[in-house]
């Protein structure tokens, strides 16, 4: 149980550190505003230390906060920074121009995301997150070759010619086809995406001794249905942020987010509203140094989209909590705008 000083100084500390980047003493904390002598706010980082809230580095005598600091103060110390009226109209200002099309806007709310917060900026529009699956087929071509094909309920349809193994007969491709469209249609791509990777393996193997070729097919034609539904803006960030070792690393985690499949994983917010998750609650270990905020946002009849920010662990989680819950009513209200722009032309 921590005293109301220990909770002040914790919070306190995060807010310097993640404000500078420079490791906070006894010295510090008391000319910021702690009631206290310096050797009892030494005796309270102690307390902090052997919590295993904060962690002292080895090039400096202060303290710097722990991912289990940061943990607490995002769970219970943490409040959204409120946002300045000339910040928000920037936004709108930013976001205010003519669109051809729903994804130009999410495009574009990833650029201006990114250019705010000087972070990795991913953004999924509501049209792909909430499209439905409604057929998986596959036509043979001739013995070695044949067509998938997947349509969803707003009429997309995606297809791709594979070649096959002749030790897969097309009895079982045709069960296959059955079972996973028995377990995926009616599912949201992105459900979709997830049991692909979960539960759909684990039914066909119980069936069939090699599946894994139809997997692949289905994948990579499901696939193209997300080519370029995802944007991504600030990828060169990760490499100013003070995150990475070494080039050999940013190219390890650049490569990971410009994997559709696995980037799409990630991004899959655990709850609605804000999730933010840091270090080793992030299902990756390229990204135990980061902090990855996620958004959903509501679009009235049109489903929700997903923003995100990926950073390091010693961002400003009150600031960017802020900015991010700006950001996503603005978006929301310009994608209404442009979709009841669309309906009343249609109806003209």
């Amino acid at each position: 149980m921590l005293s109301d000083r220990q909770l002040a100084i914790l919070h306190l500390l995060v807010k310097i550190y993640t404000e500078t980047g420079i490791p906070v003493g006894s010295k510090t904390l008391m000319n910021e505003g702690i009631k206290a002598s310096s050797a009892t706010i030494r005796n309270d980082l102690v307390k902090l230390e052997e919590l295993e809230l904060i962690q002292k580095t080895h090039s400096s005598s202060g303290r710097v906060p722990s991912i289990k600091g940061y943990r607490y103060y995002v769970d219970h110390l943490m409040q959204p920074a409120e946002i300045s009226q000339n910040e928000i109209v920037k936004i709108r200002q930013l976001l205010d121009r003519r669109y051809n099309a729903t994804n130009e806007i999410i495009e574009q709310s990833a650029n201006i995301l990114s250019d705010l917060t000087s972070y990795t900026a991913f953004s999924l529009g509501p049209e792909v997150k909430e499209r439905r699956l409604t057929g998986f087929r596959i036509v043979p071509l001739n013995r070695n070759q044949l067509i998938a094909i997947i349509v969803t309920d707003q009429g997309y349809v995606e297809s791709q010619v594979f070649s096959i193994p002749e030790t897969i007969s097309s009895e079982d491709i045709e069960k296959m086809t059955r079972i996973i469209n028995d377990r995926l249609v009616g599912e949201s791509l992105l459900t979709v995406y997830h049991k692909l990777r979960t539960e759909i393996p684990l039914v066909l193997q119980r069936y069939f001794s090699n599946s894994s070729h139809v997997l692949y097919l289905f994948e990579e034609v499901f696939n193209q249905a997300f080519d370029d539904q995802v944007y991504i803006s600030g990828g060169m960030n990760l490499l100013d942020s003070g995150m990475l070792n070494d080039i050999s690393e940013f190219k390890s985690i650049y490569s990971l987010i410009s994997d559709s499949d696995q980037l799409t994983e990630l991004l899959l917010p655990d709850t609605t509203g804000i999730d933010i998750r840091i270090g080793n609650e992030i299902p990756n270990e390229l990204l135990l140094n980061m902090s990855l905020i996620t958004a959903s946002y509501e679009v009235p009849q049109h489903g929700k989209g997903v923003i995100a920010l990926l950073g390091p662990t010693s961002m400003s989680y009150s600031k960017l909590l802020g900015l991010v819950n700006v950001f996503t009513d603005e978006l929301s209200g310009h994608l209404d705008s442009y979709y009841r722009g669309l309906d009343n032309s249609i109806r003209n």
